[in-house]
């Protein structure tokens, strides 16, 4: 059975998780790759990544969208799909989200995973001395959520 989930359900699947597929179009194809992000407080989507295709690609068109996934047991599976738009921060403003972004990472994955975090390439390896990630976020358009159950029975 498949129902939705109302905006509350969907904000708690969203902060309880830090792994989601990215959606952005490059080209008029449609790309779907891996992403860490942080869902924050002022209900935005912070991310970094490396300077390349994904980055290259949100420039131009920067409407994207965001799913997670969460097994909530054996037979509920929820997912969120969120739609919104790509905006590259710099200066002050990225290192303060890339600094919420760190810290909100650093206690989901404490909390979830039982695992004590010291710096950021302790879960990522795109930050390293040598470059300077890219600092964005999604500011979100559009937010919803479907719950299925599987009968076991």
């Amino acid at each position: 059975m498949v129902t939705n989930l109302n905006d509350n359900e969907c904000v708690q699947i969203l902060s309880n998780n830090y792994v989601g597929q990215l959606g952005y179009i490059y080209i008029d194809r449609p790309f779907v790759v891996p992403m860490t992000y942080f869902f924050d407080k002022e209900n935005i989507i912070i991310g970094y990544s490396e300077d390349g295709h994904k980055t290259m690609a949100m420039r131009n068109y920067r409407k994207v969208s965001l799913q997670v996934s969460e097994k909530q047991s054996s037979t509920v599976c929820n997912s969120v799909l969120v739609h919104g738009f790509y905006k590259e921060l710099s200066g002050s403003e990225a290192k303060k989200h890339l600094h919420e972004f760190y810290a909100g990472i650093k206690e989901l994955i404490s909390k979830k995973e039982h695992r004590n975090l010291h710096c950021i390439s302790d879960f990522s390896h795109k930050i390293n001395k040598n470059n300077t990630p890219i600092v964005f976020k999604i500011t979100i358009d559009e937010i919803t959520g479907k719950k299925v159950t599987h009968d076991n029975s």
